[in-house]
């Protein structure tokens, strides 16, 4: 594992950015540069666990505002993070890694359902899990997904994948005076309102002194960089 901070990390990927450039459905590319640098991080090791999104398919709560019943809206995003999740996993096989794909919504014909044993076996024999359906219950976010099931499999960090290099004080896209921080604690997230993960989210990592490191997937090599401890994006955790 020579140099290697972690031995198993759970990474959250937004359903946006599958969608790369073009904002919307699964971009080939976009799989294809994110399995390569999975792939990179598996090669030396590393047990990985994916929590993927669904919001390049279906946003629940942009529907649910719309009018939409909020279950049934949650549900519909349920299922757009399976399709991610095959995507994804056909994306990883291409390039030789087993990769199973486990679902919070039972549909034994295209997944596993969720097995806390079985998904950290499958880990310990060198296999990529893709948790997907979320929790499997509408009013939580994917982000309360990857805390779950990371705190479920003994995962040591939550690795969350962002379209920017860490949390700013205001959205750096819009505000170019937004500055950078390096690290925070859970309750500063939760006070400022920071839009790190859903407060469900934090407040689950907080109670278990479980961290979470923000960054930009988009950056070449970035996740090799981050499992070797390198200091980028934003450290959460408690102080």
């Amino acid at each position: 594992m020579g140099g290697m901070k972690y031995k198993r990390i759970m990474l959250k990927i937004s359903g946006e950015a599958l969608a790369g450039e073009e904002g919307f459905g699964i971009s080939p590319g976009m799989l294809s540069f994110l399995a390569s640098e999975i792939q990179e991080v598996h090669a030396l090791g590393l047990q990985i666990a994916v929590v993927v999104g669904g919001g390049n398919i279906f946003r629940g709560i942009a529907a649910g505002d719309a009018g939409m019943d909020r279950s049934s809206a949650d549900y519909i995003g349920m299922l757009a993070t399976v399709i991610n999740g095959l995507a994804l996993q056909d994306a990883l096989e291409r390039m030789g890694i087993d990769t199973r794909v486990q679902t919070a919504i039972e549909m034994r014909e295209v997944a596993e359902p969720f097995i806390r044993r079985r998904a950290i076996r499958h880990l310990e024999k060198g296999r990529i899990v893709i948790f997907v359906g979320g929790t499997g219950n509408p009013y939580f976010s994917t982000d309360t997904a990857a805390a779950l099931r990371a705190m479920e499999v003994n995962a040591e960090v939550v690795f969350k994948a962002t379209k920017v290099d860490g949390v700013y004080t205001a959205d750096p896209l819009r505000d170019p005076s937004a500055k950078k921080f390096d690290e925070l604690s859970y309750i500063e997230v939760l006070t400022r309102q920071l839009k790190v993960m859903d407060s469900t989210a934090i407040s689950l990592c907080m109670d278990n002194l479980f961290p979470i490191v923000v960054f930009n997937l988009r950056e070449p090599g970035i996740l090799r960089q981050l499992v070797f401890g390198e200091k980028i994006g934003t450290i959460v955790r408690g102080r």
